[in-house]
């Protein structure tokens, strides 16, 4: 029972099939808070986009969310914020997009989208948390902490060379799925924003058990002690995190499953 700190990815990680907290995830981080550990959500979404989460878990977690642009407490403070350069933002919005692809910012308080994209909102239906069609076009670039490209992998493959060929050394470009191109400033990530909560809290990496499925959760998972990584993983992740124990299936329950053989829980 030594990890003290538990952190773990939303989509394709804890939630199941449905986009939606199982029971058993619920009893289970229920149960991890009362025996004292500390409990984290890290996600490439909105911070408000995972309240309703953390509220449904009904738990006094931690909050990393824009992939690490925002860290806050239990109680909603805000313990850091990294915003994209204002003038890196409105050359990232310049762009030229190859057709179908959807831009998309995150600021503290909004999901701004350059057109209408009702698939998405799927994804988000337990939350109530929806995106605003703004002309994206004409904001200033201030108080973003990230951009996102939505669209087909090969398309977004040639706008993420572009993008590094241009901005490479300023800014940290990953992908939270494989129609997700996420660009964040330089030095954003999971894990630098794990490695603050744990400054904050007064614990050791080697204290920390996390759980992934993709690319933007490769650096929380080469931090933490206890890395694990989902069967239905990108590819290229287990790779990344050579270390980290592969365990099953996010429609599985996986998660839930083994934190309760860790922590040996009978639920």
């Amino acid at each position: 029972m030594t990890p003290r700190l538990i952190v773990t990815d939303l989509d394709r990680t804890l939630l199941n099939a449905d986009h939606d907290l199982d029971p058993l995830s619920v009893d289970t981080f229920r149960a991890l808070e009362a025996q004292g550990h500390h409990l984290a959500i890290a996600s490439g979404r909105h911070y408000r986009d995972i309240l309703a989460i953390r509220d449904k878990l009904g738990v006094a977690a931690h909050i990393i969310s824009t992939n690490g642009a925002y860290l806050h407490g239990p109680d909603d403070t805000l313990l850091s914020a990294r915003y994209l350069d204002e003038i890196l933002v409105r050359e990232l919005i310049g762009l030229e997009r190859p057709h179908g692809i959807r831009l998309n910012l995150y600021s503290d308080d909004d999901w701004l989208i350059d057109a209408p994209m009702p698939e998405l909102l799927a994804l988000h239906a337990h939350t109530g948390f929806g995106y605003r069609v703004t002309d994206l076009d004409a904001l200033d670039g201030e108080g973003i902490g990230k951009v996102l490209y939505i669209g087909e992998p090969e398309q977004l493959s040639k706008l993420e060379a572009e993008v590094r060929l241009r901005h490479g050394e300023r800014l940290h470009v990953t992908y939270s799925m494989v129609d997700s191109l996420e660009v964040m400033a330089e030095g954003v990530n999971k894990g630098t924003a794990l490695q603050r909560l744990l400054d904050v809290l007064g614990l050791t990496p080697r204290e920390c058990l996390a759980f992934g499925d993709n690319l933007n959760d490769t650096e929380m998972l080469n931090l933490a002690g206890h890395a694990f990584v989902m069967a239905n993983a990108h590819p290229d992740l287990p790779g990344q995190v050579p270390r980290a124990l592969r365990i099953g299936r996010h429609d599985e329950l996986a998660v839930a499953r083994m934190l309760c053989r860790h922590f040996d829980l009978d639920m």
